[in-house]
């Protein structure tokens, strides 16, 4: 007679569900969600990855951790896409939401509304500290979110923010460790406190 875990059974038989993995910069969304994924297709479920066209950063179509963790995925510029390629699926994930459309928001719920496992991975604040893309509907639909945190590289606590130290205003502005840093709150404002003092200079 076998035995499955707890664990065994929620990956075999969770259906029809939206999960988010929120933080900033490199707090680990992507690692977490690769591993659900992965254990999604060790439990023999049909998985279809989806990341946004545009994060080119250190693959054309496979997600990548910064821990350098692959797996594939289908680049595509439209949420909408998404409701193409999600026949016969099991499980969804969605990687960097915050750079798709708002539309992400009923495609996610139609797919779980479907019977769809959906884990959705991404930045929940810009570099303002402003609630970022689709992200913020996709916590209030979601039937669970996991908000995981970076360290922050002045004093070590818990980093909630993203804070980028390039001169450059555009709200998506792909980069990595030379264009941004993890803070957390007390050093994320006094960062944009001195960032505001020298551009008045």
């Amino acid at each position: 007679m076998v035995l499955f875990s707890e664990d065994h059974i929620q990956e075999t038989k969770r259906r029809g569900r939206i999960e988010v993995i929120c933080g900033s910069m490199f707090s680990g969304k992507t690692e977490e969600l690769i591993r659900r994924l992965k254990r999604a297709k060790f439990a023999k479920q049909r998985v279809e990855i989806y990341k946004p066209a545009i994060d080119t950063r250190y693959s054309e179509a496979d997600v990548v951790s910064h821990d350098s963790h692959t797996i594939s995925s289908t680049p595509i510029d439209s949420s909408a896409s998404i409701l193409l390629f999600t026949s016969e699926i099991d499980v969804v994930g969605i990687d960097e939401a915050q750079f798709f459309d708002e539309g992400l928001i009923d495609v996610c719920n139609q797919l779980a509304n479907n019977g769809i496992r959906v884990i959705v991975a991404g930045l929940d604040m810009d570099f303002r500290g402003n609630p970022f893309g689709p992200m913020p509907g996709l916590c209030a639909i979601a039937d669970e979110v996991s908000k995981v945190h970076a360290i922050c590289v002045k004093c070590g606590q818990l980093a909630s923010f993203s804070h980028r130290t390039v001169k450059n205003d555009k709200q998506v502005l792909l980069g990595e460790t030379a264009e941004y840093e993890p803070l957390c709150r007390e050093c994320y404002l006094q960062a944009i406190k001195e960032d505001r003092q020298a551009a008045s200079d």
